[in-house]
């Protein structure tokens, strides 16, 4: 297991959890807003929908559904 931050908040995931999983998995439905303000999260799991986009250490617009959780991380929503 490894812990990682959403929204300030510490989480445990399994080791191989991606970022937008280890969100899913911590009960946050919506990652971001639509420029209409819509509700967004992912869509395709894949990296082609960009619906998954989160602020990862700092990165805005990462696609999380891309990236590795890994200890210490932290993750930002809308």
């Amino acid at each position: 297991m490894i812990e990682l931050f959403i929204n300030g908040r510490g989480f445990f995931v399994k080791e191989g959890t991606t970022a937008a999983a280890a969100v899913l998995t911590c009960g946050t439905a919506q990652f971001r807003s639509s420029v209409t303000g819509e509700p967004r999260a992912p869509l395709c799991g894949m990296g082609i929908c960009y619906e998954c986009r989160l602020t990862i250490d700092g990165v805005q617009h990462a696609r999380s559904c891309r990236i590795m959780a890994t200890e210490g991380m932290r993750i930002e929503t809308t």
